[in-house]
């Protein structure tokens, strides 16, 4: 499909009849009113009703919340509320048109003066659906608002933009056009044209777990996004998966910091073979989100890595697993933003314990082939990584990640081994506040080849 240019014949006749009949009309939107009378703006109704049906919004919508983000004149608005919902329209501009619908429908949606970037749950609260229509491409930073979105909704959101193709590529790669001055129909407005493929990424990325295309029309991409995964198959084939690690995939710590963008690196065990992207399903907060990668540890062991949505300001979140063909096994806490005071132990003088040492990766006991390793400890307060110290012989070993306490009392700790370590027998010991756990065994196997990586 050629791409709309600047600087076309066609192209400046289509704006020039754009802008003139606007002028003339002074609506955007179309509008039937209570008093029969009729609205004649750029868009009919007809047009607007085809656009919304394309999503399959409920026709009753009683106890939702939504937003409508970039209203212009408030027809989608009006219809949301006319449908039962708690409405609130946002925009740069507050247009005199759409006070003049509001009075005329006797309406009592609520509108906000601001751009997508600045609407956030502190200043609008956070809504069942939002409306994200026509206004993509007239962004400088649409991945950015995009997570402002994502960060509103709690159930789903309705994205349509202008696309530089028809969608019909299922192999296109994601492409974005960026525009600096008027390259796109003549509007400085106008600052890029992404492909199909390329508005679909940018959903996934901002942080929704389904992203659903509702087809292409007229070089319209129409996407229904959900923060819910589908619901778990009623007789599940395996068990769920079970937590045993969360670390910032970023430096390898268990600290996230909320002023940075931030993905999780969580190892798990799982029975279900040859997992992948589609078929392993974090949830953090209550909501889904897409796994970025999805690699095997070995035997039951895997990691998946993903993004922590900057939706919640909470200090202590949680994330949990689920694949496709079980249910969520039990949510593991994080922390962003925590103190990392190492002043907490205090002087803790009680009794430390191992109860178990294995690779994190195949759970083989007494022995590590891979990076990683875990340690079961019996005794143990509660505590962060950078409280505790793990020794492999007379060697501190980093220390990513400390457990809640589990059925039996015992905490985990997953640590890394260190650099170039040599294989061979060694002693693992604990440390916390004045405590120390008596030695446990450990045997390090290294591939020669890889022994002084």
């Amino acid at each position: 499909m050629a791409h709309i240019r600047a600087g076309d014949p066609q192209v400046t006749r289509r704006v020039s009849e754009f802008v003139r009949e606007l002028a003339c009309k002074g609506w955007y939107h179309s509008f039937e009113l209570p008093n029969g009378r009729k609205i004649d703006g750029h868009q009919s109704v007809a047009l607007q009703r085809e656009r919304l049906a394309r999503f399959g919004v409920p026709e009753d919508l009683r106890g939702k919340r939504v937003l409508d983000i970039g209203c212009w004149d408030g027809w989608f608005s009006f219809e949301m509320e006319r449908r039962g919902a708690e409405v609130v329209a946002a925009d740069i501009v507050e247009r005199e048109t759409f006070g003049v619908a509001r009075e005329a429908l006797g309406s009592q949606v609520e509108f906000v003066l601001s751009d997508v970037y600045h609407l956030t749950p502190d200043l609008v609260g956070r809504f069942d659906i939002v409306l994200f229509l026509g206004v993509l491409y007239h962004l400088k930073h649409p991945l950015l608002a995009l997570e402002r979105v994502c960060a509103l909704t709690t159930d789903l959101a309705l994205v349509e933009s202008f696309v530089i193709d028809d969608g019909l590529d299922p192999d296109a790669a994601p492409m974005l056009e960026y525009y600096e001055n008027e390259e796109l129909l003549g509007r400085f407005d106008n600052w890029c044209g992404p492909n199909t493929a390329c508005v679909e990424a940018f959903c996934r990325t901002a942080g929704f777990a389904t992203v659903e295309s509702r087809g292409v029309t007229d070089q319209r991409a129409h996407f229904l996004c959900g923060r819910q995964w589908p619901a778990a198959p009623s007789i599940p084939r395996y068990t769920p998966p079970v937590i045993t690690g969360v670390v910032n995939q970023r430096n390898g710590e268990s600290a996230f910091d909320s002023r940075v963008d931030e993905y999780a690196s969580v190892f798990f065990k799982s029975g279900q073979p040859e997992l992948t992207r589609a078929t392993v399903l974090p949830e953090i907060d209550g909501f889904g989100v897409c796994p970025v990668s999805v690699t095997t540890k070995g035997g039951v062991g895997w990691q998946v890595d993903c993004r922590i949505p900057l939706d919640a300001v909470q200090a202590v979140r949680s994330i949990r697993l689920r694949t496709s063909e079980s249910e969520f096994g039990a949510a593991e806490p994080f922390t962003v933003d925590a103190p990392r005071s190492r002043s907490a132990q205090g002087e803790f003088s009680g009794v430390l314990d191992i109860r178990g040492v294995a690779d994190s990766a195949t759970w083989e006991d007494d022995v590590v082939r891979g990076d990683y390793f875990s340690v079961w400890v019996h005794g143990m307060p509660e505590a962060t990584p950078r409280q505790v110290r793990v020794l492999l012989g007379n060697t501190d070993v980093r220390v990513l990640f400390v457990s809640p306490l589990d059925r039996q009392q015992l905490r985990q700790i997953n640590v890394r081994l260190p650099v170039g370590i040599a294989g061979g027998e060694y002693e693992v010991t604990v440390r916390y506040g004045k405590s120390i756990t008596p030695s446990h065994p450990l045997r390090v196997e290294r591939d020669p080849k890889t022994e002084n990586r």
